[in-house]
Parts: structure tokens; C-alpha cells; sequence
């Protein structure tokens, strides 16, 4: 057996120090040591987009990144995402649009979707489609995750008429302004 290794870092806003095994994976370390149950084991491989999490910002698949990578990092996970509200207008349009259903992929998705927010608020359709390709759900057929984000691109931008290239998202964001919702 491996020695233990200290780590010390930031997740979702605490400071967190611990004693791993170098091995030991991050998406294993949050779920195990920390209680975080948000993100998910799917492929292991890197591949499905379950273990999602984010690391100094940016998205990092959990099950491919070693606890030990982040030591030092701040690492955000689906829970302290959802607790800082910087996706909650996303979170209600996946509802909206039934854009999950077992939600084993949904952190993911989310974690995902919020990096494309931020880095392509003008992203059309065929852009999110593709930013998204690398998460995978067994349940949805992702048009309506599509559907989803694209609507929150169009709410984001302030109007319908400025989030022209979110394709028919732009209608949809100006019926949910119109419902007040």
C-alpha cells in the first residue's frame, strides 16, 4: 500500500486538508472523504461527463484528475454550485424543459453547461450541441438539455432580439419573460 499524502485545498468554499492515497481519484475523494454526492462515477474512463467538477474554474472530469492534482486548487462540485446560485436560472430551465429524468448525468450537464455560459454567452445551437457532446444521458435524447441552455443563453442576453444566433431559444427565452416566470 501506497503512502498517504497530505492535501490541502478549497472545495465549494472550505478549506479542506486530508491524508490520501496518491491513487485516489478527486471525483472519489469529495464523494468518500467530503460526503459530496452531487458528482457521479459513470464510465471511469473520462468519457460520459458524470464526475464532472470544477478545479481553479474550469471543468475537469473527476474520475481522470487524482485528489493529489488539486492540492493547492480550489474545486468547486455541483453542490457548491448550486449553493452560490450562479446557475439557478439554468437549473429552473432544465426543469422547464424536463431536461432531466433519472438525473444520474445531470451535474454534469450542468457543471458543463455553466462553463459554456460563461465562456460563449453567444453560442448557437449547432455550439451547444457540440460543447455538450462530451457528457452523456441515457434518458433525455438531449434536445431538451439543448433546448434548456439555449433558452438561458437567450434570457441571459436581456432579450430575444439580442440572442439571435441561440436560434429558436430566443423565442422561447421572450414566452417565459412574457409568463413572468
Amino acid at each position: 500500500m501506497a503512502e498517504l499524502q497530505g492535501i490541502d485545498l478549497t472545495v465549494n468554499g472550505q478549506r479542506t486538508q486530508r491524508h490520501v492515497q496518491p491513487r485516489t481519484h478527486l471525483v472519489d475523494f469529495v464523494r468518500g472523504e467530503l460526503g459530496l454526492k452531487g458528482s457521479h462515477l459513470g464510465c471511469e474512463h473520462g468519457v460520459c461527463g458524470a464526475c464532472t467538477v470544477e478545479v481553479n474554474g474550469k471543468i475537469v472530469r473527476g474520475c481522470l484528475t487524482l485528489a493529489v492534482q488539486a492540492d493547492g486548487a480550489r474545486v468547486r462540485t455541483i453542490e457548491g454550485l448550486s449553493e452560490d446560485g450562479d446557475v439557478r436560472d439554468l437549473q429552473d430551465a432544465f426543469i422547464r424543459h424536463a431536461a432531466l429524468q433519472c438525473g444520474f448525468c445531470t451535474p454534469g450537464m450542468v457543471m458543463a453547461a455553466k462553463e459554456l455560459l460563461e465562456n460563449k454567452p453567444d453560442a448557437s445551437r449547432a455550439e451547444v450541441r457540440e460543447w455538450m457532446s462530451g457528457n452523456y444521458c441515457r434518458c433525455t435524447g438531449y434536445h431538451a438539455i439543448v433546448e434548456a441552455i439555449c433558452e438561458t443563453l437567450a434570457l441571459r442576453a436581456g432579450s430575444a432580439g439580442s440572442a439571435g444566433s441561440a436560434g429558436s431559444a430566443g423565442a422561447a427565452g421572450a414566452a417565459v419573460k412574457e409568463a413572468g416566470q
